[in-house]
């Protein structure tokens, strides 16, 4: 009888939701395969996780480098497949959209996006897209965010990737339910995580009109950072969704759900307008 193997992929693993999935993954037993893109994080990551995880050099954004991964696991994994494939990684760098630098917002949208898709489709084979698939179809999860349906100011380029992401998962989602492959969103909201620290920059737009607000946005950043989901708590639950037989299609995982999540998509746009314009 077929069975869904116990092999992850995770791209992005090197810090953040995607080291804590890794983690959690492993504590139950999974062989993952992670994604990096420096040979330093490699070893080090090899040398903490053990046997059970193989780091592998590619940024999503690289289409020889997926490629060549893609088929280094298809013959690793000979006779057998992928059980998963979770799109983690992901950017965000701050800034207003009528003075952020083009080359910049096109980044989100290369990582976030393209990447993502770039991805999929090099390791679609191994989750059950193709004929005479050994095992199980497997199931993907794309790590979206809760600013996927929420839009906040002065992160537009990543809000408008996360959006995209949104979108295209549903798509997927009713295009792979012909193959048995389940497409899953995992919509984060605060979260103790380097992302934030990584893009939070808005000394370039110091001359700007935005800066007396964009500093108060930042003060916003802090708290809710500091208030959010560990690591830990956000690697723990993807596998548990992972790992849920009949998973939804979309799951929220936002501390303080009243106010981060509900309430923000039951207000008329032009109230959260009010509201954010007075934080």
């Amino acid at each position: 009888m077929k069975s869904v193997p116990k092999t992850i992929l995770i791209t992005g693993v090197s810090t953040g939701i995607g080291y804590g999935a890794a983690k959690h993954f492993l504590q139950r037993g999974y062989t993952v395969f992670g994604s990096v893109r420096t040979q330093t994080d490699a070893d080090r990551l090899q040398a903490e996780f053990g046997e059970a995880f193989t780091p592998l050099r590619f940024d999503v954004t690289d289409a020889d480098a997926v490629a060549k991964a893609a088929h280094y696991l298809t013959e690793r994994l000979a006779g057998s497949g992928l059980g998963g494939l979770i799109n983690n990684a992901g950017i965000a760098i701050g800034g207003p959209l009528q003075d952020q630098p083009m080359d910049v917002f096109r980044k989100h949208f290369d990582v976030n996006v393209i990447g993502l898709v770039q991805v999929t489709q090099a390791f679609l084979p191994l989750l059950g897209a193709r004929e005479n698939h050994p095992v199980l179809p497997g199931r993907i999860l794309n790590i979206s965010s809760v600013n996927g349906q929420v839009a906040i100011p002065f992160m537009g380029a990543y809000v408008g990737s996360k959006h995209a992401v949104e979108g295209l998962s549903h798509s997927l989602r009713r295009e792979l339910s012909l193959l048995g492959i389940k497409v899953v969103i995992v919509g984060p909201g605060a979260v103790q995580t380097p992302i934030w620290g990584k893009g939070t920059d808005m000394s370039p737009y110091a001359n700007t009109p935005y800066y007396p607000a964009m500093q108060r946005f930042l003060k916003q950043v802090a708290v809710s950072e500091r208030k959010g989901f560990s690591i830990d708590y956000l690697g723990q639950r993807i596998v548990e969704i992972y790992e849920t037989e009949k998973p939804r299609i979309r799951y929220a995982l936002v501390p303080g759900k009243l106010m981060g999540w509900i309430l923000p998509r039951l207000l008329p746009a032009r109230v959260l307008d009010w509201v954010l314009e007075r934080i």
